[in-house]
């Protein structure tokens, strides 16, 4: 099963990649008389996949992808041979399943092969979406087309490198190298697929993002009507948050709203790919709670499935609302919120736990006026993630751990979208926090992965924030030359950058880059965040 996934995946990269190819080879052709003959056309062809593939990671991959994709200038012929192409490689990695298996039933790896059969699903999910907007393209917003197939190509890569993730935690080098030799070929075709995308929309972007009124913003969805209440004492229609998700009707783009009333809610809640629009709206961040307390180390439970909460339908809303990993610090990995969906918005939630409590996975994510707590990476993944006004509370670790790390981001390659942005908001010590021990070390976050990016701006930092900043991931310092970490216009004791990291990677940036991870910019926020009733500042906020 995961083989034929890994296949599809492949399949719809090579798509991806030909629909590219025969983009540029239609624009060169209609440039050319039109009775020009086959032959040259295959000539343009073999010139234009040349020009493409100097600019991507993989270069042979690049031209023996592409050159049996366009052996032709007719579109349906293109798009067939690419299939074809694919269906090729199927048969190579259905041929490999005895690694597979092999992973299947060994008790260590067992879970991080289920979860990978729903990873590449999932990475499935976001080419497939990426081949729909290549089919629907529309010159007029290219801005916009751009941004949803540069989100989704990187968020393809992440479910694949997630997958990866699992079989690094169940502390089997065999199995996951085996996993990543099979996921080869269709990894270099998707990071392909996005290098070119990016070539292409550097040549053709602009700095022309319109600065929204704050007012206008803040418009829309002020009066809400609940589709459906949620109340533990009998008084709505469901007793529990799952049953009413049940009634969401699948794939619709109209706003279901489930009003959940105060209570403390024990379950564990998913929503699933298929249930978009969803929006909750509880009683307040402290008086309507989730709560939940699985973990690696008391429920046995990956990172992946310990969450309290996972959403992965898009478009979906949070306000007045608290989660909640109730598992302690000895227990290790353990998420209050998975996000993996694409479009989200938390406002006025609280999400409380320990080690990896806001797992920011994939795609656009946007936080207002939240308060998140942790001790050791508490806000990490691979999404694109701003977080503004926002309230970052640093929790007591273990007596042996005695380090907190706030961010641990996850950019594997520089020309993924993803990065974690804190603006105007507050980086502070919890009450149980000792602030004065200073054999208790606190960073603003750690290098997860090679190319991690955060940045810190227009925010307020503590005095319990190490001097240095920022932490090596462990003792062998990787990634300290190619992460990505900037800190702007901050204040407060901790803010104080005179003995901050010498890395490579620690950079000090203009105000026009930091204006570039402002959401209106970073993510087109103003297409997707206005008008969905929460306060959003698309550019930076200076006080006078």
């Amino acid at each position: 099963m995961v083989a034929r996934k890994v296949a599809v995946i492949g399949l719809c990269a090579t798509i991806i990649l030909a629909a590219a190819t025969l983009a540029a080879v239609i624009l060169l052709h209609n440039k050319k008389n039109s009775d020009h003959n086959q032959n040259i056309v295959q000539n343009q062809s073999q010139k234009v996949i040349k020009d493409l593939c100097q600019n991507t990671y993989y270069q042979q991959t690049c031209i023996d992808t592409l050159s049996k994709a366009t052996n032709s200038s007719d579109p349906k012929t293109l798009i067939a041979l690419g299939f074809q192409t694919a269906i090729l490689e199927l048969g190579h990695v259905i041929n490999q399943t005895q690694p597979l298996q092999e992973a299947a039933n060994n008790p260590k790896t067992a879970g991080a092969y289920k979860t990978c059969q729903k990873l590449l699903d999932d990475s499935i999910y976001d080419l497939d979406k990426t081949i729909g907007k290549i089919n629907s393209f529309d010159i007029t917003d290219f801005r916009a087309f751009i941004d949803d197939i540069k989100t989704w190509l990187t968020g393809a890569l992440t479910y694949q490198e997630t997958c990866l993730d699992c079989f690094e935690e169940a502390n089997d080098k065999n199995a996951g190298d085996k996993m990543e030799k099979l996921l080869k070929l269709s990894r270099e075709i998707t990071i392909n697929g996005l290098a070119l995308v990016n070539e292409f929309s550097n040549e053709k972007s602009t700095n022309d993002t319109q600065r929204t009124p704050r007012s206008l913003l803040q418009a829309g969805l002020t009066s809400i009507s609940p589709n459906v209440i949620v109340a533990q004492d009998g008084s709505g229609k469901y007793k529990t948050i799952n049953e009413a998700l049940l009634e969401a009707p699948q794939k619709c783009n109209e706003t279901f709203v489930i009003y959940i009333k105060e209570g403390v809610y024990h379950e564990y809640v998913t929503v699933n790919m298929t249930t978009w629009s969803v929006m909750f709206i509880g009683d307040g961040p402290t008086k309507t709670k989730v709560i939940g307390n699985r973990s690696k180390i008391g429920t046995g439970h990956d990172t992946f499935w310990s969450s309290t909460v996972a959403i992965e339908g898009d478009n979906f809303i949070a306000r007045d609302m608290g989660f909640e990993n109730s598992a302690g610090p000895d227990m290790h990995q353990a998420v209050a919120v998975r996000v993996s969906a694409d479009k989200t918005i938390f406002h006025n939630c609280q999400i409380d736990g320990f080690q990896d409590t806001l797992y920011a996975h994939n795609h656009r994510q946007y936080y207002r006026d939240c308060t998140i707590s942790g001790t050791i990476d508490f806000i990490f993944g691979n999404a694109r993630t701003v977080l503004q006004n926002c309230t970052l509370v640093v929790r007591k670790p273990l007596a042996t751990q005695r380090l907190c790390m706030v961010t641990a981001q996850g950019r594997t390659l520089v020309n993924e979208t993803s990065a974690v942005v804190l603006q105007n908001c507050r980086v502070v010590a919890g009450l149980d926090y000792p602030v004065e021990d200073k054999s208790y070390l606190a960073f603003l976050g750690r290098p997860w992965k090679e190319f991690s990016t955060v940045i810190v701006m227009d925010s307020e930092i503590g005095g319990f924030i190490s001097p240095s900043g920022w932490s090596a991931w462990n003792e062998t310092s990787a990634h300290l030359d190619t992460c990505w970490y900037a800190e702007v216009d901050n204040k407060g004791p901790g803010a104080d950058l005179t003995r901050r990291v010498k890395w490579p990677g620690f950079k000090r940036v203009s105000i026009e880059e930091a204006e570039m991870f402002t959401p209106g910019r970073y993510m087109m926020g103003n297409e997707w965040i206005a008008g969905k009733g929460v306060p959003y500042d698309s550019g930076r906020r200076r006080e006078k």
